[in-house]
């Protein structure tokens, strides 16, 4: 049985680049380091982490999947804009709205808001 997610991993080239732009740019709170080849970042209760994972299959600049949970979609677009970053437009969901970007190596990720329930749809 799954009881919890251990852990997503992109794979890049250039591991102090990638931590650079994670760290800086996205502001993602660094965790555990192993020098130049790995490197977590603690997000809520899980550990999303940046390494060459060429050796494992794993082709630098092709994953996707991650979707960053922010308070301010507007801001955080703006802030990743802002730092030359191209972004997309915001989507509107009926439960949330995103926006995706491409890391410096071309992995693509999301930044993501959950819309808040109105209290009278509360059940």
């Amino acid at each position: 049985m799954v009881k919890d997610m251990a852990f997503i991993a992109y794979s890049v080239r250039d591991v102090p680049r990638s931590r650079d732009f994670y760290r800086d740019v996205v502001g993602l709170n660094p965790g555990e380091s192993f020098g130049d080849h790995w490197v977590e970042f603690d997000v809520g209760n899980t550990t999303f982490g940046i390494g060459n994972g060429e050796s494992l299959g794993f082709e630098p600049g092709t994953s996707t999947g991650a979707a960053f949970e922010v308070d301010d979609l507007y801001s955080m677009r703006d802030r990743i804009k802002g730092a030359g970053v191209e972004i997309s437009e915001v989507q509107e969901f009926p439960s949330c709205m995103a926006c995706f970007a491409r890391d410096p190596e071309g992995n693509r990720f999301a930044l993501h808001q959950r819309r808040t329930v109105p209290q009278d749809n509360v059940a």
